[in-house]
């Protein structure tokens, strides 16, 4: 029964053309080793150099999300560490690649980020470029860990409109997902 649930696990991951996954808890030291092992796939795949470096960027941002916005936090060994559970996998499907990633938040985050992303998904590449000039200029959020221009980064790299999605577990807290097509 271990065998076939795992395999069963291994051909969902199959279907969906996930090339790396990892799930479980993520700290900068995870997200640095587990980027190289990314380059080093992609570059035995013979993938172009501009691609690896949106795909790699892409990866980054999101694992930093998870790092930043985790709801399900642990302490770390170190002094202030702490580790953020999420999930962030990368697939080639047709051609493209596509960097997913989830993470549980906490409900009240839910409405803000929404709108971002909804905002995001609605501007034009040229639009878009100029949101991240204005954006640039303008001073964070006292409460911001650097989300706006990491959802801008990830979105002007993107071939087509990210996707996202929230599904609320309970009354304080939800899963959320973002997918990439570069």
């Amino acid at each position: 029964m271990l065998a076939r649930d795992y395999l069963d696990f291994k051909r969902a991951l199959d279907a969906k053309g996930i090339l790396f996954s990892i799930s479980g808890h993520i700290s900068e030291a995870i997200l640095f080793s587990v980027g190289d092992a990314l380059k080093k796939r992609m570059a035995v795949a013979d993938t172009d150099v501009t691609t690896v470096k949106r795909v790699f960027s892409v990866f980054v941002e999101q694992v930093q999300n998870i790092i930043r916005y985790s709801a399900e936090r642990i302490d770390g060994p170190g002094d202030n560490e702490q580790l953020s559970h999420g999930t962030v996998s990368v697939g080639l499907i047709d051609g493209r690649f596509h960097v997913a990633c989830c993470n549980v938040i906490r409900n009240e985050e839910v409405p803000m980020l929404r709108a971002r992303l909804e905002h995001l998904r609605a501007l034009s590449k040229d639009d878009m470029k100029a949101y991240y000039r204005e954006q640039l200029r303008e001073p964070p959020a006292s409460d911001s860990r650097g989300a706006t221009i990491g959802l801008i980064e990830i979105a002007r790299r993107a071939a087509r409109p990210i996707e996202f999605g929230f599904e609320e577990l309970d009354q304080t807290l939800t899963f959320f997902c973002l997918e990439v097509c570069i």
